[in-house]
């Protein structure tokens, strides 16, 4: 199983900058047995049945991009630089694990101050990254950076625009309670209040899971050999009352949904031993062609990068030629791609 396999042409304009507004008028493909329909995605529930459950991330992304000032003492007197910082992940004992941007210009217990409230430590450099520790914890912690950072927009949006205040609602659910993800859960964005109460009265349920979503969800695969990839981890848990909601779904013939390929490897990480039980841990499970899924029918999800693992997680739900398939009518009929872009319904 070759990377090659999992490639193919997108024009560079399609890639999508903005999301839809509102959230639920952008476009949704339906591909349902051999057929693909051009929808949009305030039609989901004609595609939904009463008795079904819809699987959604509450991750919150945190603005996880911070532009600091070191100052040093020397004898030229004070200098400054400026570094740029991406949140990664947090650590247990509170730290932060951080790109730092140019590292080599800050020393360890060095300071960077990004505001006149918000400043970090840099504790320790460790394989190319930084583990900073802020001045700050707690609620006075999110309200600093909520004020100093900016949204941590996916590489192939920041390579063509820079974030903005806009991207603080636009790059976070609705639903949005669990604060610790980088990257957004993204086909989760399309979904607005009207759209949920819709899928409430015609009968589907909801059950809520968490996964931080990390910054290594964009890194890309560099192994011909795609069985050869060694996933990121991320941490996600399965609460004991999800758990119970989701087989109950499936034990009275409802279709288990997951919106979104995190949603999807964290509950199949959750059901490894063939039925889904509480779970909380880091998972970094890899799904390619071959996986045997135990919880899944269906996935929402958008349009994902050529020879990403995420290309790689739709072909093993409805297969290599049909995801071929479903990825050229989409170029040939100008979806928006991406993060910011349209969606896709896929039931196998």
């Amino acid at each position: 199983m070759q990377l090659s396999d999992f490639d193919f042409d997108l024009p560079e304009g399609l890639i999508a900058t903005r999301p839809a507004r509102p959230r639920s008028s952008a476009r949704l493909l339906v591909s349902e047995g051999g057929a693909i329909h051009d929808c949009i995605v305030r039609d989901l529930t004609d595609w939904l049945r009463p008795g079904d459950r819809l699987v959604l991330n509450d991750t919150r992304v945190i603005p996880a991009r911070l532009s600091g000032t070191r100052s040093r003492d020397g004898a030229e007197g004070t200098t400054q630089a400026r570094i740029e910082v991406t949140l990664l992940e947090p650590r247990p004992n509170g730290h932060w694990a951080a790109l730092l941007k140019p590292l080599k210009k800050i020393r360890e217990g060095e300071v960077i101050r990004f505001s006149d409230a918000l400043s970090a430590t840099l504790i320790a450099k460790d394989g190319g990254q930084g583990v900073l520790e802020f001045n700050l914890t707690g609620d006075d912690f999110d309200t600093a950076l909520a004020q100093a950072g900016a949204m941590p927009l996916p590489p192939y949006i920041a390579a063509l625009r820079a974030p903005d205040d806009q991207d603080k609602d636009d790059y976070q659910t609705v639903w949005a309670r669990q604060s610790g993800a980088v990257a957004a859960p993204t086909a989760s964005l399309h979904f607005d209040d009207p759209l949920l109460q819709r899928i409430a009265d015609m009968g589907v349920e909801i059950a809520y899971v968490t996964l931080h979503v990390g910054a290594g969800t964009f890194l890309p695969v560099k192994v011909d050999d795609v069985t050869t990839h060694k996933m990121h981890a991320e941490w996600g848990e399965v609460t004991p009352e999800a758990a119970a909601q989701i087989r109950a779904t499936r034990a009275s013939g409802g279709r288990v949904i997951p919106v979104g390929t995190t949603a999807l490897r964290l509950i199949e990480s959750a059901a490894r031993g063939g039925q889904i039980e509480p779970w909380q841990g880091e998972t970094d499970i890899f799904i390619y062609p071959g996986f045997t899924f135990h919880v899944t029918d269906a996935l929402m999800t958008n349009f994902h990068l050529p020879k990403s693992t995420l290309m790689m997680l739709v072909s093993a739900l409805v297969g290599q030629e049909r995801i071929r398939q479903i990825y050229a009518h989409a170029v040939r009929q100008e979806y928006r791609f991406f993060s910011y872009g349209d969606a896709s319904l896929l039931i196998p």
